[in-house]
């Protein structure tokens, strides 16, 4: 029996950074060998994207996790025993076949997208490598670029302010190590000016800080001065990144902005966020409008897209077809990468070779609702993706990830190179 056959797959019931049910899947191979990973979850979800697999019913609120539990330990436990574990893209090819929905709703995406990273790491295991070195071969891989939450809002903080992520990005910063220290003093001068200025509501669904802010923009003045209050140059040292999440808040006619009570149409929508980028260090925005918004996504990338980069991610659901779409129309110049948007890593890493072809931005993220489990990490690393958005810098199941980087950057040693501004000023975004 070879070493990289599998000869077990199980799952279990395992709970995420909300209390909330999620699947852990466990992979076994001859000789011991284990590899083991669990699905996250988000808050703010694309219409498009692969479906969680929930019971319904009184048990969590509907969120049980027993049938895609069940579907690990039986359909998918007796599909994949027997094959080699190194073929992942045949591991992959197996699940997507077996669940034979666009969206992973039989097997359930948080079924699948667990065993497809266990997968992930029970072949490098079985090679004696962590993944990000199993993934990135003979190569050198870069470190990547954090975007970090300062401030949550949207659905990550109960709608009190209604951008979703107000965001920072070390880009002057020379190794990871600097640039963790330089969030860290961020991190706590944000604190520190809003508890000042009574506006501290908080901690927020990914460990920023939980605001309470007349406007939106009040936001981005804020998190000026805490770079600065931080002792760093905003836009030189420490940039500004946004997650709009524009698809939580339009209407049938437009956008809401809840917290200024006044309602915007997509022109509208653009024009005030061109404006924010012409007063204040903005290099990054995210789902600038909705997801079904094509228009708008043209028309904002055509207006910012050679200074700043335009993410999509509602919009794009980590699918290459889809990204494809939005390159031949003009629609942004970067991707958002989620494994559990689409279901498996093999479809995450087409949606990010798409984006290379398409000499795309890429940026490896976690969800709103996570576990310990750090393998997002390795991929951003391993398939040298060039950003890390995994959150905010508090909480465990988000250090875990930051942290995680940490130890790569020390085992790389006098190798290890630190993408930083890199990322952008490549694309001409910064």
């Amino acid at each position: 029996m070879s070493s990289t056959e599998i000869i077990g797959v199980s799952g279990r019931r395992v709970w995420d950074s909300r209390g909330r049910p999620t699947v852990e899947a466990e992979i076994r191979l001859d000789g011991g060998i284990t590899g083991r990973a669990m699905a996250p979850a988000g808050a703010s979800r694309g219409s498009n994207e692969a479906i969680d697999l929930r019971d319904g019913g009184e048990a969590f609120d509907g969120l049980g996790v027993d049938q895609a539990v069940g579907n690990v330990n039986n359909t998918i436990a007796k599909a994949l025993t027997g094959r080699d574990v190194s073929d992942q893209q045949d591991i992959d090819d197996v699940l997507i076949k077996l669940d034979g929905t666009p969206n992973k709703a039989s097997l359930g995406g948080n079924a699948t997208v667990a065993v497809s990273m266990a997968a992930a790491h029970a072949a490098a295991a079985s090679c004696g490598l962590p993944l990000w070195r199993y993934l990135a071969g003979d190569d050198v891989p870069n470190l990547p670029l954090p975007q970090v939450q300062i401030f949550g809002g949207g659905a990550h903080a109960g709608r009190r302010v209604d951008v979703q992520d107000f965001l920072v990005m070390p880009v002057g910063a020379k190794t990871l190590d600097q640039a963790f220290v330089w969030i860290a003093e961020v991190y706590r001068a944000a604190g520190e000016l809003m508890d000042e200025a009574g506006s501290l509501a908080g901690v927020a669904d990914e460990g920023g800080w939980w605001p309470a802010f007349a406007s939106n923009e009040a936001a981005l003045e804020m998190l000026v001065r805490a770079i600065e209050r931080a002792g760093l140059t905003p836009g030189d040292e420490m940039a500004i990144a946004l997650d709009i999440a524009a698809s939580e808040f339009a209407t049938a006619g437009g956008y809401r902005l809840a917290l200024e009570g006044r309602e915007i149409d997509s022109d509208g929508l653009i024009e005030m966020l061109t404006g924010w980028i012409d007063r204040y260090p903005i290099a990054s925005i995210e789902d600038a409008v909705a997801e079904d918004d094509t228009e708008g996504m043209i028309k904002f990338t055509k207006a910012v897209g050679g200074r700043i980069q335009v993410i999509g991610d509602d919009y794009l659901v980590t699918n290459a077809g889809r990204i494809d779409e939005a390159s031949a129309a003009g629609a942004c110049n970067a991707v958002l990468l989620k494994p559990n948007q689409a279901g498996t890593l093999s479809e995450t890493k087409a949606a990010l070779n798409a984006a290379r072809k398409h000499g795309w931005g890429t940026v490896v993220s976690a969800r709103s609702g996570e576990t310990e489990d750090p393998t997002v990490t390795h991929l951003a690393v391993g398939w040298n993706a060039g950003q890390l958005k995994v959150g905010s810098f508090a909480r465990s199941e988000r250090m875990v990830k930051w942290n995680e980087a940490l130890r790569i950057e020390a085992e790389l040693g006098a190798k290890a190179h630190f993408t930083g501004g890199a990322a952008l000023t490549q694309h001409h975004f910064l």
